[in-house]
């Protein structure tokens, strides 16, 4: 069996990791052109940058964000903030295909009325990680984070509550889409080093739209 026919026999299906957290497969397809149409207008609006972390190390993902609030990393910590510190201006707001997507897969993933307020755009490259942390900014925990994969294929790697818990490698294909929250909502998780390829849409990179609930609770 070929890796396409392979891919396109997951789309649709439901792959649990843990109370509170699944992968959908395949579950950002069905709105690729308007999601993919937004995104576009997020990179020109607000550049991806190498965000430096409180220690003077760059970060070997670029971010940036959309959204009411954007999570930054600097010298003096992480935080999330409602201005691009590079342009002075208000993050993109987000558009309607992520806040639906992001909806959707809260809902089916059993989480109902989740509406973010802030969406972290990751930019990989080949060779670029995301070591093992959590999702700990937010100070309404009660809702869950919405992860889409997008452009080349990586591996996900999901922990327990402690960093040294072993973590589960979860291959992410364009698409795909990660929800966790409840008693998975502290979870530790990353990203393993991205491999060369190419997409077809988006080249030589992945783009991972993490939605969240980053301000107080509603």
């Amino acid at each position: 069996m070929s890796g396409d026919l392979f891919a396109a026999e997951r789309v649709g299906t439901r792959e649990p990791l843990a109370p509170g957290a699944v992968v959908l497969r395949g579950f950002a397809l069905a709105q690729e052109h308007a999601v993919l149409a937004a995104l576009d207008a997020v990179l020109a609006a607000s550049a991806p940058r190498r965000m430096a972390v409180p220690g003077g190390r760059r970060m070997s993902v670029a971010m940036t964000n959309s959204g009411s609030l954007g999570w930054v990393s600097d010298a003096s910590g992480y935080r999330y903030v409602p201005l691009d510190p590079l342009t002075g201006a208000a993050w993109p707001p987000l558009a309607r295909p992520f806040l639906e997507l992001a909806g959707d897969a809260a809902r089916a993933a059993g989480f109902d009325g989740f509406v973010p307020d802030a969406c972290l755009v990751n930019v990989y490259e080949p060779g670029a990680r995301l070591s093992l942390h959590r999702d700990a900014d937010e100070p309404d925990r009660s809702q869950p984070i919405v992860s889409v994969s997008l452009g080349l294929p990586a591996v996900f790697l999901f922990g327990g509550m402690r960093r040294t818990d072993p973590a589960q490698p979860v291959p992410l294909l364009h698409g795909d889409v990660v929800v966790w929250g409840g008693p998975a909502r502290l979870r530790y998780h990353g990203v393993r080093a991205l491999s060369a390829g190419v997409h077809p849409r988006l080249g030589a990179r992945r783009v991972n739209l993490t939605f969240r609930r980053a301000g107080p609770a509603v």
